[in-house]
């Protein structure tokens, strides 16, 4: 039986790169690896919404010719793939998270330390996305300098869309009880060196909900996760995931 996945990257990095190792343990899957809506143009466009991105997947699936699918998101890719999964649960054979950038909860705003995101977001581009990138990860991680080489150029189109994945993200609003009508399993990792954030979202997601899985990767964080550094592990995990789903 051929699996068909999604995967869905988070805002900094392509798709093509973020999942280009844990590809390799796929081989046999049908994978469509898709960027996200944000970056569809050179701009954002001004009233980007998260509902753009859940209708990108759908259009995305639908071209490849995908009814029902399995889906993997990182980042802000999770953050999609758990509104799609509240929007069309039943396109969704399974459901697999890795540090979602929100829940989209009141509970998850009133303690993602916003505040911070939004001092960030006053300094210069270049800096605006370093302070972003620290804070994703715990106090205890020290970022490793810039490169001395070039960015390449589609770090060129990150600050603009970072500010506005997060507008979009702050601005989407679900209630709790609908996690609780999603059937199909789930699973959810997280680095023990990540912001805490996540380890307040695990928790808050085991509780709503009904076939919950989670997984914590030790040394691991946001910006090296575990499907970059350990993709045969995650790609076994996902696999006894698809096999509840079956």
């Amino acid at each position: 039986m051929v699996i068909d996945l999604v995967l869905l990257p988070g805002i900094v990095m392509p798709a093509a790169i973020r999942y280009r190792d844990l590809l390799q343990h796929l081989d046999d899957v049908n994978a469509v690896v898709k960027d996200l809506e944000v970056y569809r143009e050179p701009q954002p466009p001004r009233n980007f919404s998260i509902a753009d991105e859940v209708e990108g997947l759908a259009r995305a699936a639908d071209e490849a010719g995908l009814d029902r699918f399995h889906v993997y998101g990182h980042s802000g890719g999770g953050a999609v793939a758990l509104a799609f999964a509240l929007t069309h649960p039943e396109r969704l054979c399974s459901l697999a998270v890795d540090e979602p950038a929100s829940d989209f909860t009141d509970e998850c705003n009133a303690t993602y330390g916003w505040e911070e995101f939004d001092r960030a977001s006053t300094l210069p581009p270049a800096e605006a996305t370093r302070a972003f990138l620290a804070l994703q990860v715990s106090s205890s991680v020290v970022l490793p300098p810039p490169p001395d080489a070039p960015p390449p150029a589609w770090m060129s189109t990150r600050p603009a869309g970072i500010q506005a994945f997060i507008r979009a993200a702050r601005s989407h609003h679900v209630e709790p009880a609908a996690y609780g009508r999603f059937s199909a399993p789930v699973y959810f990792s997280r680095g023990s060196l990540t912001h805490p954030r996540w380890k307040l979202m695990e928790k808050r997601l085991s509780a709503l909900f009904p076939r919950f899985s989670s997984e914590v990767f030790e040394g691991l964080h946001h910006l090296n996760t575990s499907h970059q550094a350990e993709p045969g592990r995650v790609a076994a995990r996902l696999r006894a995931l698809w096999e509840l789903a079956s």
